[in-house]
């Protein structure tokens, strides 16, 4: 019965005891060869506008936002002229922070961008490229609201000629400035009911800075003092102890500020106008 059992487990035992058969080597024609990536499929954008074709970055920037964008140049103006419709000038640069602000909030916006449409010719420029047509927008803008900077959004007739404009306008009223979409339609509104009214202060408006620019460009005027230190004394008064820089939020850095204020300084050795420049520097460098 021993024998007869051990008879009857050997041939199983026998063949688990036995080494494992040695592992052919793969063939060459086994290996998988690896395979290519594909390339990435460009992104697909829902609008693509006329500033795709211009070669500022600033200007590119916008050429997929659902605004109906035009360069500046003929186009854009015989558009107006035809259509009787105000143009709504912006203007920035490609490292403006708050203009990549504004384009997030309104112009990417497909509601905004409806009413803008609607209402107006929209020009898009780069100041970079045209800095002529910015300095003179600039100048009217500063004229009418006593500050400047960028995004730089004013409204012109079909002439060229401007009747309103701002710098930063959110997408809700707040930092005590109305909506984007409240100024639209109060402007579009406007240019139906009040033309005539519209159409004379612009150009009365547009003669007062053609006489300002010239009288700028007059030599040999000298100016009086007592009118530099009452400039001094306004920057004062704006000033910000805390943060630095002039006047309330969001504030945009004017080179023209601190130089008068040194100017002022190495002209009197007032050490307070130092103290601004020096504190407002450091509050920017700080971020």
């Amino acid at each position: 019965m021993a024998a007869a059992a051990q008879t009857g487990c050997q041939p199983d035992a026998v063949q688990d005891a036995q080494p494992a058969a040695e592992a052919k080597p793969t063939t060459p024609s086994a290996v998988t060869e690896p395979t290519e990536a594909k390339p990435s499929e460009p992104a697909k954008h829902k609008h693509t506008n006329r500033l795709a074709k211009e070669a500022s970055p600033y200007l590119q920037q916008h050429q997929h936002n659902p605004v109906d964008w035009y360069p500046w140049g003929k186009e854009a103006f015989d558009k107006a002229k035809a259509e009787d419709k105000p143009i709504l000038l912006s203007i920035g640069y490609s490292t403006c922070h708050w203009c990549h602000v504004m384009e997030r909030e309104s112009f990417e916006d497909e509601a905004t961008a409806k009413v803008m449409n609607e209402h107006f010719v929209c020009i898009k420029l780069d100041r970079e490229e045209r800095p002529d047509v910015d300095k003179i927008y600039m100048t009217f803008v500063q004229a009418t609201t006593g500050g400047g900077g960028w995004p730089l959004n004013v409204w012109l007739t079909p002439e060229l000629k401007p009747f309103y404009g701002g710098t930063y306008y959110p997408p809700v009223s707040k930092f005590g400035r109305p909506s984007f979409t409240d100024v639209l339609t109060q402007i579009g509104e406007a240019w139906k009911t009040q033309r005539k009214e519209i159409v004379e202060s612009a150009t009365d408006i547009s003669q007062r800075i053609g006489e300002s620019v010239a009288l700028k460009a007059r030599e040999g005027i000298k100016l009086d003092p007592a009118w530099l230190d009452k400039a001094v004394e306004r920057f004062k008064s704006e000033y910000d102890p805390r943060y630095g820089g002039f006047g309330d939020a969001p504030k945009f850095p004017r080179p023209s500020q601190p130089l008068m204020l040194l100017r002022h300084a190495h002209r009197t050795g007032d050490q307070d106008a130092i103290n601004m420049v020096l504190h407002t520097c450091d509050k920017m460098a700080a971020g």
